[in-house]
């Protein structure tokens, strides 16, 4: 299941995933005036990959022969007849041109006329009409050289997004029978045994049953430092194992595995549009046929205000007035802009799961974060145990039974702790922001927070409100059996991503199911600006919404089940995905691959790189452009000079685009 986010109303939208597909496009459109389904696809499937020289002989040839005309003509004072003029200079048009003029045509069939394809095919038809048919040739040309450029840019950023992520192998060692096989990975059913030798990656996610393994973690988190597993602890695809021959048990099919579900958030998120590009999209819509009467306009309404009018001057100005009205350099370069920061965060191990989000990260005045597994490791530890009216073996027993049946990390402490016990519960019911209940060895047994004792009305000693630890309470058959601590440990660099938000002018909120104690404790040693505690999930959706009510944009950081209905309200909703829940990644706006909080810091300022650039190109491409218009209706650019400024524009935005995918965050 997938929730995706509809940018024009701010909604989530659940739909069942469906495979990711890659779209062909066998119209040869790159239509920069399309809208919506603008992908810049340069052809069918087999097209974008013949994106060498030879794939544009024809092209270069044409250019070839301009080269030589423009040498005879400049260089030596040669002119060709009127006839033989025509003739090489229209083989050379139709050489560089022809699939522009193609498409023009069956657009035009369609009744789409305001498209850069008409618009080019117009103004180069013009050209040779009055007989400048090098100046047609050459707007051709360069025109179809800078879109050559733009497709191979945007094909680039598309596939170094897919390369980083997409480093599935193909083989895998499975033990069947006692022996071993290559297979290919999809083929390998859940619970089977894998072998890792040293070097090789992880073909599938599995639990490591050798003793322990070294790990580099980097095509998953972005951290290149090894990362050591032990014997039952979780092993993903994509990971590389460092040392030794290691035993993974298969828990995932191949199709499902985290990394096969991290390449299909991201190819997804190259087809969702930010605002900027919804708004570029649809202001060619309206720009397009704007510029194509005005150009009819300069050509025309001046014969009823100028004495000696010419028809041939002011037909060449309005020419000149079509090719650099074309909105390639805008069309192009804002989505290569978002591509580049979608790729950037990859690198980064942060997931977007859109252009939108990147916006939206830009907007971003409040931060509000769970605390268990996004600002403390999620790694418990039991500290204490304290019974009253039975053993404390016995009071482990009974607990760890029944939290046998939570993925809380509290929970896996206390099982941790008691070992290998076979006692098991029956009947157990998970009260959300509670604890549990169940029964074992026909006693009724809960285990949870003290709302829990509170609400089944059991009384207890009231001086465990104030241990600071997290706190289990035990009841047994309606009677208050005692209580277990535990102690989370704050992630190393919580304190710095605290900092660096404060930094930003970002206020920072603390929202969390434990006790008001612990989370005040913990507030104070990281430095968080607001802590909330004592919340169950509806507590922490009322708390977010009411900073939204105050008009705040906010980022939403958590990781379990309890959290997907506040990350789905947040502006944008943040996983942290190493220990996140399925429900919560799936939900989440932005995944966090490493759960470190500073990340959430990474997110924001790769947000603000990828919008300046985005709106420098947009401010070069119309500065230029204005400019070259206004003197293009006044006769002093020629058809050259507006070729010129409009494929070095394009040029120009593509290059500064693309130079997001080289920064450092």
């Amino acid at each position: 299941m997938d929730i995706k986010h509809n940018p024009e109303n701010d909604t989530r939208v659940v739909q069942m995933k469906q495979p990711v597909q890659k779209k062909a496009v066998h119209d040869h459109d790159h239509d920069h005036t399309g809208g919506d389904d603008h992908d810049h696809d340069h052809g069918s499937e087999a097209t974008a990959e013949k994106s060498g020289w030879m794939a544009h002989w024809d092209l270069l040839l044409a250019l070839l022969i301009l080269a030589v005309l423009l040498v005879l003509e400049y260089g030596f004072k040669i002119e060709l007849p009127k006839i033989a003029a025509l003739v090489i200079n229209g083989i050379a048009y139709l050489l560089a041109g022809r699939k522009v003029l193609d498409l023009a045509f069956r657009k035009a069939k369609r009744g789409d006329f305001f498209n850069e394809f008409v618009l080019m095919s117009v103004a180069t038809l013009g050209a040779f009409a009055i007989g400048e048919y090098e100046e047609g040739v050459a707007v051709m040309v360069f025109y179809c050289i800078g879109e050559w450029f733009q497709d191979a840019a945007v094909q680039r950023a598309k596939s170094s997004i897919k390369a980083l992520l997409d480093i599935r192998p193909d083989e895998v060692t499975v033990v069947r029978n006692g022996s071993t096989q290559v297979l290919n990975p999809s083929s390998i059913q859940l619970g089977e045994i894998i072998q890792i030798k040293p070097g090789e990656k992880v073909a599938l996610d599995g639990e490591l049953i050798s003793e322990n393994a070294s790990f580099n973690t980097a095509a998953l988190t972005g951290e290149s430092k090894p990362d050591t597993k032990y014997k039952g602890e979780a092993v993903l695809a994509g990971m590389i194992n460092l040392n030794t021959v290691s035993e993974v048990k298969v828990n995932a099919l191949f199709k499902d595995s985290k990394l096969s579900r991290i390449l299909e958030m991201v190819q997804d998120a190259t087809a969702r549009k930010s605002q900027t590009q919804l708004f570029i999209s649809r202001f060619a819509k309206v720009y397009t046929p704007i510029v194509f009467f005005l150009a009819l306009a300069v050509c025309l309404v001046p014969y009823f205000f100028v004495e000696n009018y010419d028809f041939y001057t002011w037909f060449y100005r309005a020419l000149v007035f079509l090719v650099i009205s074309c909105p390639c350099a805008l069309v192009v370069s804002i989505p290569l802009g978002y591509f580049g920061g979608i790729g950037l965060a990859s690198r980064n191990g942060i997931l977007f799961k859109g252009g939108n989000f990147l916006d939206v990260m830009t907007k971003v005045n409040a931060v509000v974060m769970d605390k268990t597994g996004t600002l403390t490791k999620g790694v418990f530890k039991v500290q204490q145990i304290v019974p009253d009216g039975i053993d404390a073996k016995e009071l482990v027993r009974l607990t760890a039974a029944l939290e046998r049946n939570s993925t809380h990390p509290v929970g896996k402490a206390i099982v941790e702790h008691a070992g290998d016990h076979p006692t098991n519960a029956t009947d157990v019911e998970e009260i959300a922001g509670h604890g549990l209940k169940g029964r074992i060895e026909s006693k009724e047994v809960l285990a949870g927070n003290l709302k829990l004792m509170k609400k089944f009305s059991i009384a207890y000693p009231t001086e465990i409100e104030e241990v600071v630890d997290t706190i289990v309470v035990v009841a047994v058959n309606g009677k208050y059996a005692g209580y277990i601590t535990i102690a989370d440990e704050i992630k190393e660099d919580a304190v710095s991503a605290v900092k660096a938000m404060h930094d930003l002018n970002i206020k920072t909120v603390m929202l969390s199911g434990d006790k008001q104690t612990v989370v005040n404790q913990v507030a104070k040693q990281i430095g968080i600006d607001e802590a909330y505690g004592d919340l169950l999930p509806e507590g922490k959706v009322e708390k977010v919404q009411k900073l939204k009510n105050e008009g705040r944009r906010i980022a939403f950081v958590g990781d379990g089940v309890n959290d997907a209905p506040v990350v789905a309200l947040a502006d944008a909703g943040i996983a942290m995905g190493g220990l996140g829940s399925d429900a919560t990644i799936e939900t989440a706006d932005v995944v966090i691959q490493n759960d470190q909080p500073s990340k959430i810091v990474s997110a924001i300022k790769i947000g603000k790189v990828t919008r300046s650039i985005v709106w420098q190109n947009i401010t070069m491409a119309m500065v230029v452009k204005v400019i070259v218009l206004i003197l293009g209706a006044g006769g002093v650019a020629t058809l050259w000079e507006a070729v010129i400024a409009d494929v070095g524009v394009a040029l120009l935005a593509i290059l500064n685009a693309v130079r997001i995918q080289k920064m450092n965050v």
